[in-house]
């Protein structure tokens, strides 16, 4: 990366780093790299939260790229959107705990 990028992708940058700024989307990010896979649910579930709360923040976070969803059956499934969604969250804790 040469130069100071165009503010459009400055822009682009700081929107991604907003899915971050709360803890329970941060928490279900975490459960969803520890799991691969987890619906309503579980996510719920294990958040302790209701699962129309839940759903606002799986929305946000698909809105923003940062999960994927698949239906098998009735059910949807969640998982991460790729594989930099799992660095940044490991990147985050490990600088968490320096």
């Amino acid at each position: 990366m040469s130069g100071i990028p165009a503010k459009e992708t400055m822009d682009q940058i700081a929107d991604l780093f907003k899915g971050f700024a709360d803890s329970t989307r941060v928490h279900i990010l975490s459960l969803l790299h520890q799991h691969q896979e987890l619906c309503v649910t579980d996510i719920a579930e294990a958040v302790e939260l209701s699962q129309s709360a839940i759903s606002h923040q799986l929305r946000i976070l698909k809105q923003m790229h940062l999960i994927k969803y698949r239906r098998e059956g009735k059910n949807i499934l969640y998982s991460l959107a790729d594989d930099h969604v799992k660095t940044i969250l490991q990147m985050g804790l490990e600088h968490v705990l320096e």
